[in-house]
């Protein structure tokens, strides 16, 4: 049997409802759980009882734990009857039990155990999980006297009675010694709960104690890990590392406990969603009046800031004996070494750098700073020598203790993302936390109409023109169209997409094609994006005649255009749409759906919040000094604002507790997590690669979060890799998505997922793909060029750059969830059959009266189809998913993925693999080919034969069903159709004794039907 056990602490309840007649109740609580019941001892005349005692459960299989519940049942007890009145009731779902280190005291408000009851009052509840080996579960509690129930001794008394025949083999003065919870304060750098132990017995005990029914002594243990949480269907689940887990952190502002936070007594932080991080804050402004230490008469000082093993240095100043460095250096308080701080300043040389001087701080003189406060001011501080000997240089610094909450943190050197060994300050700029923010981007749509007066090389050819339009990288073109006149009309619209600010240039070259590979330029056209028109809607836009010029510089001069002569000329309808959404990333996951134009935009519905806690078990992405490590850091990516936390080094386990937020304009988008190994810091081997390597990524749905809920869960980190699918770790967050307006919410939910014009002016599927890839490279290229950049990579990997690609698992899994889509109708379908051929007798035959029902009330079809997916829903209210959807290895076919299935998904295009395996995975395709093509074929056929019943391919099959028409008009005419209704439902439910196992007439009639298979080559 398993060692895991469900332990409930009942505490008290509070304002009962009376049940006696004079205004009390007597009170006891029942507790059911998986088969098992206890119950509380009776409290009489008394609406807020106490009763302070503990029960354990067994738990039968602890994988389906969260299938379970726990009932607890307030009843009052009625003395002259003997008999049980219910008070109310507290239901828990199995997925809200945690380990005892996260368990508080919750007051749970009673619910009406029927509809025509009512209730009031709270009852206050503690309950955990344990795998102590040496707790039993409770037995139990005897029937008790209700006379002896008003005096707590002799109701002790009565149940040692009871008990006696248990307990025979130990001493009575034994018995009577019950041992008990002895609460403590909980010490604040304390995790586990701290028990006094109990006074030693009489007698040694031999073998594990014996149940004591509510008053067990519990010991102090490690904590439980996170419980898996699993949604979905049986056949969905997947292994439970690979599940989400949920948590119960202490966070800025309290422990969260089941979505809620529990306040803490300490004032919360604007950090509330992250766990307090304390530093030790120095803060290095100036020196002042140093001495000349250079044959020279001058000095190059830096700063050094000692702790321990940690070093933090200054730049240096050349030639400067007042330098000012203004620099900030935090270390984590967790991680301290030593007692005392050096800052020690040192003059710059080629060989050895010379100690100038230095000022030591005794560590549990520093202050502490709590924000709001302002920031401490620095000061001066006169510099020891070697001799420690007080002289006339000074350095002037300041020095506190905060969190990470201090607005000196994200630009301060930080311990946790410095190496030891290495205090060079050349790399800080690529481990520092920044907000990036994409550019707006705009499509621009070009009309190419028509061009006139063209001057070709060869007078009396007929060119084969074409215009070729380019922004940067992008580069589109028209058809081609034969100008004998000299005067092309194409008429066709072109889309690229520019980006703000507008720094590059619309270029339009009409080209003659010559011959295959060899074109000739005619002319060249110049715009600056930032004179185009802007529209919002699908008003016609005025189109202009543009003159042409012969090279891109003459094309550019402004000068060369105010020129007055005649030449070729374009005529163009230019202009940016504001009134479309410039997607980025995939659609199927994107994180905003919102106009380009800021005019169209709508207020938010709602804040996002993010607090990025911690990962945990990573694996090593690359070796340094003989060892794996990781250097890792976070980057979330939600509308256009990008966040990236910052990078800690040499750890597997690294703590980021950053927060983030972002205002919420539709709840339809996703919010994208992803984990990164920085190959930036020096002294690693990246398996030969300079590329940031992608540890793994989550994905968050907004509509799936309830509003003002605490969503702490451990998200595991799983990569599909070419040898398959691997978790490479967990990373831990806390989500809160808070709505500003419920009206605007609700109201939202009504309106297109999409702006307006991509319903008025609609964009192709290949065009909208195409327009993507062109609109992710251009914020490719701008974030890039940011300091610390957001290199290409990262941005593709959160951004899903490669997921249209073709992908033999990912065609599985979308073929398997097409069939779990249709399982229900099939299901349906099934079932029917089963009522048809009465396996079921009962279901059939109400079945029959239902039919009945509707046919003689057939106002009643609609209402019944309505209230019945009514009554589904709220069935499935109670099952309804309590945390947000992760990525499951099981949908996703992960798991059952080939190994030459992942090879070919990670093959580039074009393939790089071997003429043999070419030809190999080909003819696989050959085969899926050839299944796909029958099932389309017998489609077809099918189709065709519905065609057939009146196109008189078959004169004889077409006379008959012109003959059945016409007697079915005459039938369907003078017959009421209920009754029509009425004998076609009995005739398709009747008794298996009145069918036949050969197919019914019709049917025989439709397959025999002709088709234009048979004229098919």
């Amino acid at each position: 049997m398993s060692h895991f056990k469900l332990g409930v602490e009942v505490t008290s309840a509070h304002d009962l409802l009376p049940k006696d007649g004079q205004g009390a109740s007597n009170a006891y609580v029942e507790i059911h759980f998986d088969g098992q019941k206890n119950k509380t001892t009776i409290k009489e005349n008394d609406l807020n009882p106490v009763w302070n005692e503990t029960f354990y459960f067994n738990i039968s299989n602890p994988n389906k734990l969260h299938e379970l519940t726990l009932d607890a049942h307030v009843y009052h007890h009625s003395k002259p009857t003997n008999k049980k009145t219910c008070i109310g009731k507290v239901t828990l779902n199995g997925t809200s039990f945690v380990p005892f280190s996260d368990a508080v005291l919750l007051h749970y408000p009673l619910e009406k155990p029927s509809i025509l009851t009512r209730s009031r009052g709270e009852l206050g509840l503690k309950v955990f999980l344990t795998s102590d080996p040496y707790i039993t579960a409770s037995s139990p509690l005897p029937a008790m006297n209700t006379n002896m129930a008003g005096d707590p001794r002799a109701a002790q008394a009565a149940a040692m009675d009871g008990m006696s025949d248990i307990f025979s083999s130990s001493n009575k003065s034994d018995m009577r010694q019950r041992r008990t919870f002895h609460h403590l304060p909980k010490d604040s750098n304390s995790k586990q709960p701290q028990m006094v132990a109990p006074p030693p017995p009489s007698q040694p005990m031999e073998g594990p104690p014996r149940t004591n029914y509510g008053a067990y002594e519990m010991r102090a243990r490690p904590p439980q890990p996170p419980r898996p949480l699993y949604s979905g269907q049986p056949s969905m689940m997947q292994p439970p590392d690979y599940s989400l887990k949920e948590t119960s952190p202490v966070l800025g502002g309290g422990r969260v406990v089941r979505g809620r936070v529990i306040p803490d007594i300490r004032p919360a932080s604007t950090y509330d969603l992250v766990e307090k991080m304390e530093y030790l804050f120095v803060r290095v402004v100036k020196a002042r009046n140093l001495p000349s230490m250079d044959v020279t008469g001058s000095i190059d000082p830096y700063a050094e800031v000692r702790l321990g093993n940690y070093r933090g240095r200054t730049k240096y100043f050349a030639k400067n004996k007042n330098p000012e460095w203004n620099q900030v250096f935090a270390f984590a308080k967790d991680e301290q070494q030593a007692t005392e701080l050096e800052v020690v300043v040192l003059d710059k040389d080629l060989v050895v750098n010379d100690i100038v001087g230095r000022v030591r701080f005794d560590l549990h003189e520093v202050p502490t700073r709590i924000p709001p406060d302002s920031p401490l001011a620095p000061e001066w501080y006169s510099l020891e020598d070697e001799n420690q000997e007080k002289k006339k240089w000074e350095i002037m610094v300041a020095v506190w203790y905060g969190t990470q909450a201090d607005e000196a943190f994200p630009d301060a050197w930080q311990s946790d993302a410095a190496v030891v060994d290495d205090p060079s300050s050349s790399y800080q700029a690529h481990i520092r936390s920044k907000v990036y923010h994409s550019p707006r981007l705009w499509y621009l749509r070009v009309n190419v109409i028509e061009a006139q007066e063209l001057l070709v090389s060869e007078k009396n050819r007929s060119p084969n023109v074409y215009v070729k339009v380019q922004i940067g990288s992008q580069v589109d073109r028209t058809k081609i169209v034969q100008a004998p006149n000299k005067n092309p009309i194409w008429n066709e619209e072109l889309m690229l997409v520019a980006a703000e600010p507008f720094e590059e240039h619309l270029m339009l070259t009409v080209m003659d094609h010559l011959a295959p590979n060899k074109d000739e330029p005619l002319g060249k056209v110049v715009l600056r994006i930032a004179d185009v028109t802007r529209r919002v809607d699908d008003k016609n836009i005025q189109s202009r005649w543009h003159g042409m010029e012969r090279s891109t510089s003459a094309a550019m001069d402004p000068e060369n255009l105010k020129k007055d002569k005649f030449f070729s000329r374009l005529h163009l309808e230019v202009c940016l749409e504001g009134g479309y959404h410039v997607f980025d990333e995939s659609t199927y996951y994107s994180s905003d759906l919102r106009p380009t134009s800021k005019q169209l935009w709508k207020d938010a519905v709602g804040i996002l919040e993010v607090g990025i806690l911690n990962a945990d078990g990573l694996q090593p992405m690359k070796t340094r000094d003989g060892r794996g490590v990781s250097d890792t850091y976070c980057v979330a990516k939600y509308g256009h604002k990008w966040v990236r936390t910052r990078t800690i080094i040499n750890n597997l386990n690294p703590k980021y507790n950053e927060q983030y937020t972002w205002e919420v304009y539709d709840p339809a988008t996703v919010l994208t997590v992803g984990v990164f190994d920085n190959s930036q810091i020096g002294g690693g081997q990246n398996n030969g690669s300079s590329k940031d390597m992608e540890i793994g990524k989550v994905r968050v749905r907004i509509s799936t979060l309830e509003t003002g809920r605490v969503y702490t869960h451990s998200y595991p980190l799983l990569v599909l890799h070419p040898s398959g699918v691997k978790k490479m770790g967990e990373l831990h967050l806390a989500i809160r998505f808070s709505c500003t307006s419920m009206l605007n919410m609700m109201y939202l939910y009504s309106r297109p997922l999409l702006p307006k014009m991509h319903y008025v002016r609609p964009l192709s599927v290949i065009q909208q793909d195409r327009l993507r890839h062109h609109a992710l490279k251009i914020v490719v290229s701008r974030l890039t060029r940011a300091e610390p950049p957001l290199k290409a990579e990262v941005i593709e990997y959160i951004s899903d750059m490669h997921s249209h690609l073709w992908s033999m698992r990912r065609s599985k899994a979308n073929f398997s969830r097409l069939t779990s889509v249709f399982s229900g109708l099939l299901g349906t379908g099934k079932w029917f059959g089963d009522v048809c051929q009465w396996k079921n007798p009962v279901t059939t035959v109400l079945v029959h009266i239902l039919f009945l029902m509707l046919i003689f009330l057939p106002e009643l079809i609609l209402p019944t189809a309505f209230l019945y997916m009514f009554v589904i829903g709220v069935w499935n209210y109670y099952y309804r998913p309590r945390y947000p959807p992760h990525m499951n290895t099981r949908i996703s076919h992960a798991d059952v993925a080939t190994p030459d299935e992942l090879d070919e998904e990670f093959d580039g295009f074009p393939s790089t693999k071997s003429p043999d395996i070419v030809r190999m995975r080909y003819d696989k395709m050959r085969v899926i080919a050839r299944r796909i093509q029958s099932v389309v074929g017998d489609i077809a056929s099918q189709g065709e034969r519905v065609q057939a019943l009146l196109s008189w391919r078959d004169t004889r099959a077409s006379a008959i069903f012109m003959v059945f028409c016409l007697v079915a008009a005459v039938v369907l005419y003078i017959t009421p159709f209920q009754l029509l209704a009425l004998l076609a439902g009995l005739y398709v439910m009747r008794h298996p004794r009145f069918r036949r196992k050969l197919p019914s007439r019709p049917f025989n009639f439709f397959k025999r039907l002709p088709t234009r298979a048979d004229s098919m080559l």
